[in-house]
C-alpha cells in the first residue's frame, strides 16, 4: 500500500486524488500530514505538494459527472473532519470516474455513499443551527463579535448567510476550536487566521456599554415572560440543545 500525505487543505486533497490516478496507485490511502504516524518503516510514502491546476482538473471532471451539488456534498464531507473523510472522498471520485454516466452519490446501497449522505445531513444541521444560535455582541471598537465552537468546520458554509444579512455593520465570527474566523469590514468578507489563539476568557471586559445594557434588559425580559407552570424542559432541549446554550445571552 502507498500512503499519500497532503497538507490538509481542500485543494491538497484533490491534488492527492489526481496523483492517485496519475501514478496509478491501485492500493492507496490518503492521510493528512498532521495526523500521520508512521508505524511501518518499510511503508511506501508519497508526499504530495498542493497544485491547484491538478485539483481543478479533478473538480472539473467531477462537476461534469455529479454537478455542482455533488461537489458541494464532497466539500461538506471535507469540512466534517471525519476520520475517514479522505477514504470517502477518494471512493466517491473513483466510483464517479468508473460510472461517469450515473450520479453515484445517489447509490445509497454503497456503504461509502451512504456514510457521505449521513455526514452531509449532520453538517447541514450544524450549519443551520449556527445561523440560528450565533449571537453578536458589540465591542468597544464598534465591531459585533461572536464566538462559536461547532462540531464541524462550518464557517465556510455559513459565510454567505451572514454576508448577505449583515451588511450595515462590522462583524466578526471566530471559531474557538479551529482558531480562525470571518471578518466583515463593510466592504469585504474575508477569512482571517491569527498567529496565536485569541484570548476570549475575559472578552466581556471589552463590551461596549450599550451591549451590557441590552444584555441586562434581555435577561430581565426573558425571566419576566417565562411562565413557570408551562415550563417544558424536554421540549425546550429538543428545539434548543444544551450544547448551544453557551451562545445564548438568556442562558447566562
Amino acid at each position: 500500500m502507498t500512503t499519500l500525505l497532503y497538507d490538509g487543505s481542500f485543494d491538497g486533497l484533490f491534488t492527492t486524488i489526481f496523483e492517485v490516478f496519475e501514478y496509478r496507485y491501485h492500493d492507496a490511502e490518503i492521510i493528512n500530514k498532521e495526523r500521520f504516524q508512521q508505524e511501518n518503516i518499510f511503508a511506501e510514502i508519497h508526499e504530495v505538494i498542493t497544485q491547484t491546476d491538478k485539483s481543478d482538473r479533478v473538480l472539473k471532471k467531477l462537476e461534469q459527472n455529479l454537478g455542482k451539488q455533488g461537489i458541494h456534498k464532497l466539500l461538506k464531507v471535507f469540512l466534517s473532519e471525519d476520520p475517514e473523510l479522505e477514504k470517502l472522498v477518494l471512493s466517491a471520485v473513483k466510483q464517479s470516474i468508473k460510472h461517469s454516466e450515473k450520479n453515484i452519490l445517489e447509490n445509497f446501497a454503497d456503504p461509502d455513499i451512504m456514510k457521505i449522505s449521513k455526514i452531509c445531513k449532520s453538517v447541514d444541521r450544524e450549519s443551520h443551527r449556527m445561523t440560528a444560535f450565533v449571537r453578536f455582541e458589540k465591542m468597544q471598537d464598534g465591531i459585533f463579535f461572536s464566538k462559536i465552537d461547532p462540531d464541524f468546520n462550518v464557517l465556510p458554509l455559513i459565510r454567505k448567510h451572514f454576508n448577505d444579512r449583515y451588511q450595515d455593520q462590522k462583524w466578526m465570527i471566530y471559531d474557538l476550536r479551529r482558531n480562525y474566523g470571518i471578518l466583515y469590514d463593510l466592504s469585504n468578507c474575508e477569512f482571517f487566521y491569527p498567529d496565536e489563539k485569541l484570548d476570549v476568557k475575559n472578552y466581556q471586559d471589552k463590551f461596549h456599554n450599550e451591549e451590557k445594557n441590552y444584555q441586562t434588559l434581555w435577561q430581565r425580559y426573558f425571566t419576566k415572560t417565562n411562565i413557570v407552570e408551562r415550563k417544558n424542559l424536554k421540549l425546550h432541549i429538543q428545539h434548543v440543545p444544551k450544547r448551544y446554550w453557551k451562545y445564548l445571552t438568556e442562558k447566562w
